[in-house]
């Protein structure tokens, strides 16, 4: 901005609402941020139809003291932003944009190996936010737990 118009330094910071120190002194990422970058992008690479909520949950388990807004301004500055296909909302969309879109079969076998993976991959790893932002697998592992728990603690004799 100075090398183009002739105002000081200490005006150009005064009128742009910036410290002296802060124009001088640009902030360096620490090599946590450059880690929790790095691992985004790998993330977004291998999983493309992703947005930044559902990296984010993905994130969490290596990363917990990172909350989603850090997470979206990384994506952002990796220009990492997917466009949507419509509103996709069935489990059939999700798995035509998610997985016939992003594949090309060229045998009978492969497709079954890919959609193997993919269902796979959708019920035991992505999170679902209709889930509690966890994968179903786990969820119903959750359940199925508090239920053994619910009707260990539940005592008919108690209540006669």
């Amino acid at each position: 901005m100075l090398d183009q118009t002739v105002l000081s330094e200490r005006r150009a910071c005064r009128l742009a609402g910036l410290s002296r120190d802060a124009f001088r002194h640009p902030p360096e990422p620490t090599p946590a941020t450059q880690a929790l970058s790095a691992r985004i992008i790998e993330l977004a690479q291998v999983r493309r139809r992703f947005g930044y909520r559902r990296l984010h949950d993905l994130l969490r388990p290596k990363f917990p003291d990172v909350n989603h807004k850090k997470v979206y301004r990384l994506y952002s500055e990796a220009s990492l932003a997917v466009r949507r296909n419509g509103y996709i909302e069935s489990f059939n969309g999700k798995f035509r944009d998610e997985c016939l879109n992003e594949h090309w079969f060229t045998s009978l076998a492969q497709a079954r190996q890919v959609i193997a993976d993919w269902r796979r991959d959708y019920n035991e790893v992505r999170p679902h936010s209709s889930c509690g932002r966890i994968p179903p697998a786990q969820f119903a592992a959750n359940h199925r737990a508090q239920q053994a728990n619910n009707a260990v603690t539940f005592n008919p004799g108690l209540y006669q």
